[in-house]
């Protein structure tokens, strides 16, 4: 009987209170090390996963956090790994996932990384919760990046260097890009991996998130200028150029403003046209494309944010929404 190659998990998190304890259970029995990385919790997460027996690893958090930084502790802490599976503590892993990941890495040693597909726990609680459910579910096969949530080779892991620890947002993203040009292969496996709490009811928290989401198209583009190309594209013209157009045109002539709003009907209308194609109601992916086409001008916040910051010379924060 051929061996399987033993899996650990790198679990971070913060004050995550019960989905913490979710995430651990989900693992226990299933893996070999289990480490939790707490980031300064106050709620005792990490005592708890302490007698839930993971090793807690307590960050430093003398310097500015970011995930990045925590999933590299997390790794540094384990003895001797070869498959790692990393969570974030606001996630539960699939009971079939790590054999699913296990097994296709085995058999493809060309590929650095193997994810799944992640869901929502609670899609029906806001239409927050249900942008991101969507967002999730991504076409299986082969791909270029993935989310935080991924099982990864240790060899490539250690070949690329890890996490980039001063990327504060799409830090997966960029450490994919280095993967891939280091000549790995990546995989998304048809098969779900981990069930997300998002727990995001409010406006205010899905603006910080798009806020965050742009300050990593341009941290990310800065370092790979190939990458986000689009994401920042789109972001300079609905979020800039065109409100530009706009209060510029309403000197000239009524028609410009007339204009760009239907040029922002347009972009609108395909994004809902293309959620419709994601099997989405009529009246779910309008209501989601009014979203999408708004959070241009959050991205572009985010983009603006970490232009002055590199500008200025300042540490990169962390942009939180929840």
């Amino acid at each position: 009987m051929t061996q399987m190659t033993p899996v650990d998990v790198v679990l971070i998190g913060r004050n995550e209170g019960n989905r913490l304890l979710r995430a651990l259970q989900a693992v226990q029995g299933a893996v070999r090390q289990v480490i939790y990385v707490d980031s300064g919790s106050t709620d005792g997460s990490a005592a708890a996963a302490n007698m839930a027996g993971a090793q807690v690893v307590d960050l430093d958090m003398s310097v500015p956090f970011t995930a990045a930084r925590a999933r590299n502790a997390g790794f540094a802490a384990l003895d001797d790994p070869q498959f790692v599976q990393f969570i974030d503590g606001d996630c539960a892993l699939d009971p079939d996932w790590i054999d699913k990941g296990r097994s296709f890495l085995d058999a493809h040693p060309d590929h650095a990384l193997a994810t799944g597909w992640r869901s929502e726990m609670r899609p029906q609680d806001s239409v927050y919760n249900r942008l991101c459910d969507v967002e999730w579910h991504r076409p299986a096969g082969r791909i270029l990046t993935c989310g935080g949530d991924m099982m990864v080779r240790a060899e490539a892991f250690q070949g690329v260097g890890g996490f980039d620890p001063t990327v504060i947002a799409a830090e997966d993203d960029e450490f994919c890009t280095r993967l891939r040009k280091a000549g790995w292969l990546l995989e998304r496996l048809p098969h779900g991996m981990t069930r997300h709490d998002a727990a995001m009811t409010t406006f205010g928290q899905w603006w910080q998130r798009a806020v965050r989401t742009g300050h990593g198209f341009a941290q990310v583009g800065f370092l790979h200028p190939s990458y986000f190309v689009r994401e920042r594209q789109r972001a300079w013209i609905y979020g800039a150029a065109l409100p530009a157009i706009a209060v510029t045109g309403l000197v000239v002539h009524w028609g410009f403003p007339a204009l760009v709003c239907a040029l922002y009907g347009l972009n609108w209308l395909r994004t809902a046209i293309g959620l419709m194609r994601e099997r989405l109601s009529v009246a779910e992916a309008c209501h989601q494309a009014m979203f999408l086409t708004l959070s241009k001008f959050p991205n572009l916040i985010g983009m603006l944010t970490f232009y002055r910051r590199q500008r200025r010379g300042v540490a990169m924060q962390l942009i939180e929404y929840k």
